[in-house]
C-alpha cells in the first residue's frame, strides 16, 4: 500500500513537472521564454538526439549520398594506396586490394552509424545513470515524505496541544479576572470605611464622588447577588459606609446653611435693613431695596454653589437608594427651616408695616401686601432652585406658611369692611390683578400664593354676599324716599330748563358737536334709538321746533344722577357684584335685588300718583323699568333662581278622605283607608323657577296696560262711563238677552226696539246729555292730550317708545266713540237725536287727534304725524251717523297693523270699510247695526291684544 501511494505521489509529481514544462513555452505568458538563438540550438540538440543529423550537421541520408558520389577522399586513398608498399601486380593482388579497399570503404561507410551508435549508447548509459539517480532521489523523496508526514502529525498534535493550553490559560485568566472583579466588591469595604472615618477627609474632596460611586455599586452588587458568600454581611458594611457618607453630606450642608443664616440674622454694620418692606416694588437706585435683597438673599446665593454641588450629586442618585431620597428630604427641610427662621419674622413685620402705612385704605393695603408677597414668592422660588434642581412638596408648604401670614393679617380687615364698593375693588384686585395676571404668568412660583389668595377671595366673596343681602334689605327694600326723590315731574322740568339754557348759551358752538349736551350715562328705551339725539347737532331754528328737538333727543330721566335711588343702587350693586362673585351666587342676589327694586319703584310710583297725578306715577314707573331692563341686558348670566317648596294640599285631601273612610281603616283589601292615606298624603316637592328678567317685563307690561287704560279714561272718561252705564242699564232691563246692546240680529227687532226706547228714555241717555258728554270728551282731548304727550316726552324722550304707548291710547279713544255710535244706532235714536248728539266718526276723531298732536308740537315732524296718519280729504270730511239717510258713508277703522323692524320707524296702516245707507228705515238700521257690532268686536279684540302685548312689542323694538 505504501508503494502504491508512493507511485501515485510520483506520478502526480511527474504530471506537475510536465505541466510546468509545458507552461515554459506557452505562446502567451510562458514561464521560461527563450530567445531565437536558444531555440535554434535546442532544435539542433533534439535533431542530434533523434539521429536525424550527424555530428557534423549532416543527416544519414546526406552521408549515404556523399559516399556514393565520388569524393575528394578518393584521391587521398589513392595517394595512400600509392604511398603504400602494396604492389598490384596480379589480379589476385588487385582483388585483395580491392577487397581491402572495399572493406575499408564499407568500414568507413559505417563509421557514422557506429559513431552515432556510440553516442546513443553513451546517452543510454547516461539515461540509466540518470534513472538510477532518479530512483535514488525518489527513494529519498519517499523517505522525506514519510518523515514530513511524521513531522506534520507531530506538529499538528503539538498545535492542538498548544491551542488547548492557550484556551485553558485564557479560561483561567478570565476566571481569575472574574474572581478579582467580584472580590473587588468585598475587598474595598475596609478601605472605604477607613477613609470615611478619617478626620481629615471632607465632603468637598474630589475623591468623595468616587467613594460614593463605589459604595453604590457595591450595595447594588450585593443586592443583585444575595447568594454569594457573606453577601449580607458586606451589604451591612456598605450601608454603614453609605450612612456615614450621607451624614457627612448632611452635616456639611447644614453647616453652610447655618452659617448663612447666622450672617443674615446678625448682620454687620448699622446700615443693614431691619425689614423686608423695602423689597415691595423696589425703585431704580433704591439702596434700601438693594441692601435688603443683599441681606436676605445675597448670603444664601453666595453659598449656593457649594451646596448645589452636593445636592446635584444626591439628586443624580435618587433612584439608587432610598437613603438618598431621605437625605434630600432632610436637606430640603433643613434649608426651608433656615429660610423660615429668616423670612417669617421679616414677612410678618413687613406686612404689619404696610398695614400701618396704608391705614384706612384697605384697597391699597391689599394691593401692596399681595404685590409684596408676589415678589417674596418669586424670589424664594428662584433661590430654592439655585440650591436644588428637583421640585419639593415641602417648598409648597413653606410658601403657604409665608403666605398664611398675609392671610392672617388681611382677613381681620376684610371681615370688618362694610362698604360694598371697597369689597368689590378688593375682589377685583385679588381676582384680576393677582390670580389672572401674576399667577397666570408664573404658575409654578406662585402656586402657594394662588391658594392663599383664592381663600382670601372666597372670604371677600362671602363678605360681599353677606353685605349685599344687608344692603338690599336696608337700602333698597326698606328705602324711605325723601321729598326730593319723589319730586316728579318738577325735577325733570328743572333739568330740562337747565339743559335748554345751557344749549342756548352754547348756541355759537353748534358747529362742534362735542360742545352740546348729551346723555351722561345710558339711553333707556325699548328700541335701538334711531332718533336719539341727532337733532341736537343741527343749528338752532324756531323756538317750538328747537324745544321739540331738545325734548325728542334727551331726557333728564336718562341722566344717571336723575335715576330713582333704588334703581341706581341696584344697578351699581349688580355691576359691582357681576365680576366679583360666582355666577350661582350672583343669580340669587340679582333675583333678590331686582325683586326689591321693582317693589321699591312701584311703591315710589304709588306715592307720586298720590301726590301728583296717576299718569306721572305710571310714567315714572315705566321709565325706570325700561332703564332697569336695559341696564341688566349686558349681564351674561341667567337671572333665573330655583325655589323649592313643599305642597301639603294632598295631605289635607287625603286626611279628609281618611275621615270619610273610617270604617275601612283596618280593611285587609286594597281599599285600606290608612294605606291610601300614606300613599296619597305624601307632601310633594315643587320647584318653581323665578326669572327676574321676566318679572321686569311682566311688571312693565302691567304698568303699560294700566297707563293706557288711565290715559284713555283721562281723555274720554265720560264716554266710557256712559257706555258702561248704558250697557249695565240695558242688561238690567226685563226681557232682554244678548240682543239689543250686544248686537242682536234682525229677528229680535221688537224686543230690541223696546229695549232701545227704554235706554233712550233714561235720563242719563238723553240726546242732550250724551251731547254734553261728547263735548266734554272733545274738550278733554283738546286740552289734556298735549299735556299727556308732554309728560310722555318728558319722561320717556323717545319717539318709538312714545308711539308704542300712544298707539293703543289712540285706538281706545277711537273705539270708545265707535262703541258710542253703535249704542246710538242700536237703541232707536232718531235722526234728530243723532243730530243733537253729533257723535264724531272714527275719521273725525283721528283727524282731531292728529290736529291736536300737530298743534301741540308746532311742527310737521313725520314721527309725530304718525300718531294720527290721515289725508287732507279726510280732514275736510264732516261725516256722522246723522248723514246716513242722505246717502253719506261711514268709515270705521277695522284693522290696524304696526310693524317693528329692529327699532326702525313704526309704520301704521289703517284700512277702512265703508258702510253705505240710503235711508233711516229699519232695514238700513239693522244692517248698519250688524256692521258696527262686527267693528266693535274687532276693535275690542285688537285693544286687548295690544294692551297685553305692549311689553313684547317694546322688546322687539
Amino acid at each position: 500500500m505504501e508503494n502504491t501511494a508512493t507511485l501515485r505521489a510520483d506520478n502526480a509529481n511527474l504530471r506537475k513537472i510536465q505541466a510546468k514544462l509545458v507552461q515554459w513555452e506557452l505562446k502567451e505568458n510562458p514561464l521560461a521564454p527563450l530567445s531565437s538563438a536558444q531555440t535554434d540550438f535546442i532544435n539542433r540538440l533534439s535533431d542530434l538526439a533523434s539521429g536525424n543529423v550527424a555530428p557534423n550537421g549532416e543527416t544519414p541520408a546526406d552521408a549515404v549520398e556523399k559516399s556514393s558520389e565520388p569524393t575528394e577522399e578518393l584521391p587521398a586513398s589513392l595517394e595512400q594506396f600509392k604511398q603504400s608498399a602494396c604492389v598490384i601486380d596480379s589480379t589476385q593482388n588487385f582483388l585483395s586490394w580491392y577487397n581491402s579497399i572495399d572493406a575499408e570503404i564499407l568500414e568507413h561507410f559505417d563509421d557514422v552509424y557506429l559513431e552515432y551508435y556510440e553516442q546513443l549508447r553513451s546517452r543510454a548509459g547516461e539515461c540509466d545513470q540518470m534513472l538510477k539517480e532518479i530512483d535514488v532521489s525518489l527513494e529519498s523523496l519517499g523517505k522525506l515524505t514519510q518523515e514530513f508526514n511524521f513531522v506534520s502529525e507531530k506538529t499538528s498534535s503539538l498545535h492542538e496541544a498548544s491551542e488547548s493550553l492557550l484556551q485553558d490559560q485564557t479560561k483561567l485568566s478570565d476566571t481569575g479576572e472574574e474572581i478579582r472583579k467580584r472580590l473587588k466588591y468585598f475587598t474595598q469595604a475596609e478601605s472605604i470605611s477607613q477613609r470615611l472615618h478619617n478626620p481629615t477627609f471632607s465632603v468637598s474632596n474630589d475623591t468623595f464622588v468616587d467613594i460614593l460611586n463605589t459604595i453604590d455599586d457595591c450595595i447594588e452588587y450585593m443586592r443583585v447577588n444575595p447568594n454569594f458568600s457573606e453577601a449580607s454581611a458586606y451589604s451591612v458594611k456598605y450601608r454603614t459606609c453609605l450612612a456615614k457618607a450621607t451624614q457627612m453630606m448632611k452635616t456639611y450642608v447644614t453647616n453652610i446653611l447655618s452659617n448663612a443664616t447666622a450672617q443674615v440674622m446678625a448682620p454687620k454694620g448699622s446700615g443693614a435693613p431691619k425689614s423686608l418692606e423695602a423689597l415691595e416694588q423696589p425703585k431704580v437706585g433704591d439702596r434700601s431695596a438693594e441692601a435688603a435683597f443683599a441681606l436676605f438673599y445675597g448670603k444664601f446665593q453666595a453659598s449656593s454653589s457649594r451646596v448645589q454641588r452636593i445636592t446635584a450629586m444626591i439628586e443624580e442618585r435618587l433612584d439608587r437608594s432610598p437613603d438618598y431620597e431621605q437625605l434630600l428630604g432632610e436637606l430640603h427641610q433643613t434649608y426651608l427651616t433656615q429660610r423660615a427662621a429668616i423670612m417669617s419674622t421679616g414677612v410678618d413685620q413687613a406686612i404689619k408695616d404696610l398695614a400701618k402705612k396704608h391705614k384706612g385704605d384697605h384697597c391699597a393695603l391689599v394691593r401692596s401686601a399681595c404685590a409684596f408677597m408676589v415678589h417674596i414668592s418669586q424670589d424664594e422660588h428662584r433661590l430654592f432652585y439655585q440650591f436644588f434642581a428637583k421640585p419639593s412638596g415641602q417648598l409648597l408648604g413653606y410658601m403657604e406658611g409665608l403666605c398664611t401670614i398675609l392671610y392672617d393679617t388681611l382677613r381681620p380687615y376684610i371681615i370688618r369692611i362694610d362698604h360694598l364698593e371697597t369689597l368689590a375693588e378688593i375682589c377685583s384686585i385679588l381676582k384680576v390683578e393677582m390670580l389672572d395676571e401674576h399667577v397666570t404668568y408664573s404658575p409654578d412660583s406662585l402656586e402657594a400664593f394662588a391658594k392663599i389668595v383664592y381663600q382670601l377671595l372666597q372670604d371677600v366673596q362671602e363678605r360681599i354676599g353677606f353685605r349685599a343681602q344687608n344692603y338690599l334689605e336696608s337700602d333698597i327694600r326698606n328705602y324711605k324716599p325723601s321729598a326730593g326723590d319723589l319730586a316728579y315731574p318738577e325735577k325733570l322740568e328743572m333739568m330740562e330748563s337747565i339743559a335748554l339754557s345751557l344749549q342756548d348759551n352754547s348756541h355759537h358752538y353748534h358747529h362742534n358737536p362735542h360742545q352740546h349736551l348729551r346723555r351722561a350715562d345710558s339711553r333707556s328705551s325699548i328700541t335701538s334709538g334711531v332718533s336719539m339725539d341727532t337733532s341736537l347737532d343741527a343749528p338752532a331754528g324756531p323756538t317750538a321746533e328747537h324745544t321739540l328737538k331738545v325734548r325728542s333727543g334727551n331726557s333728564p330721566a336718562d341722566l344717571h344722577g336723575m335715576w330713582y335711588p333704588t334703581v341706581r343702587r341696584t344697578l351699581v350693586c349688580l355691576s359691582r357684584l357681576y365680576r366679583c362673585i360666582d355666577k350661582s351666587i350672583f343669580q340669587s342676589l340679582s333675583q333678590q335685588a331686582l325683586t326689591h327694586c321693582i317693589h321699591s319703584v312701584s311703591s315710589a310710583a304709588a306715592q307720586i300718583a298720590q301726590s301728583r297725578t296717576t299718569i306721572d306715577g305710571e310714567l315714572f314707573e315705566i321709565k325706570h323699568l325700561l332703564i332697569l331692563r336695559e341696564q341688566i341686558a349686558p349681564f351674561r348670566v341667567d337671572f333665573t333662581a330655583k325655589e323649592t317648596s313643599l305642597d301639603f294640599s294632598k295631605v289635607r285631601t287625603a286626611a279628609y278622605e281618611l275621615l270619610q273612610k273610617r270604617k275601612q281603616l283596618f280593611s285587609l283589601g286594597s281599599n285600606n283607608a290608612l294605606l291610601e292615606f300614606l300613599l296619597d298624603g305624601t307632601p310633594q316637592v315643587r320647584e318653581q323657577l323665578l326669572d327676574s328678567r321676566k318679572d321686569v317685563d311682566r311688571q312693565l307690561k302691567t304698568v303699560c296696560e294700566t297707563f293706557i287704560r288711565d290715559a284713555t279714561r283721562q281723555l274720554v272718561g265720560p264716554v266710557l262711563t256712559f257706555i258702561e252705564s248704558a250697557q249695565g242699564y240695558v242688561k238690567n232691563q226685563p226681557n232682554t238677552g244678548k240682543t239689543g246692546a250686544t248686537g242682536g240680529a234682525a229677528s229680535g227687532g221688537a224686543v230690541g226696539q223696546s229695549t232701545g226706547m227704554a235706554l233712550r228714555m233714561a235720563p242719563f241717555a238723553a240726546p242732550q246729555q250724551i251731547s254734553s258728554i261728547i263735548q266734554e270728551c272733545l274738550r278733554n282731548i283738546k286740552s289734556k292730550l298735549s299735556g299727556l304727550q308732554r309728560s310722555m316726552q318728558l319722561y320717556l324722550a323717545n319717539k318709538d317708545t312714545e308711539f308704542i304707548l300712544f298707539r293703543p291710547i289712540r285706538n281706545n279713544i277711537i273705539g270708545a266713540f265707535v262703541k258710542l255710535e253703535q249704542i246710538l244706532l242700536l237703541n232707536a235714536y232718531t235722526k234728530d237725536d243723532l243730530t243733537i248728539v253729533s257723535c264724531p266718526s272714527a275719521e273725525q276723531i283721528s283727524v282731531l287727534l292728529s290736529s291736536v298732536n300737530l298743534a301741540g308740537s308746532g311742527t310737521s315732524d313725520p314721527t309725530v304725524a304718525a300718531f294720527g296718519k290721515t289725508q287732507t280729504t279726510d280732514a275736510q270730511r264732516k261725516i256722522s251717523t246723522s248723514s246716513i239717510g242722505s246717502g253719506g258713508s261711514t268709515k270705521a277703522p277695522i284693522e290696524k297693523k304696526v310693524s317693528f323692524d329692529s327699532g326702525a320707524n313704526t309704520v301704521v296702516e289703517i284700512e277702512r270699510i265703508e258702510v253705505v245707507g240710503e235711508s233711516v228705515g229699519e232695514t238700513e238700521v239693522e244692517q248698519g247695526r250688524e256692521v258696527l257690532v262686527a267693528d266693535q268686536d274687532r276693535l275690542v279684540g285688537e285693544e286687548n291684544t295690544e294692551a297685553k302685548s305692549i311689553g313684547v312689542e317694546a322688546e322687539r323694538a
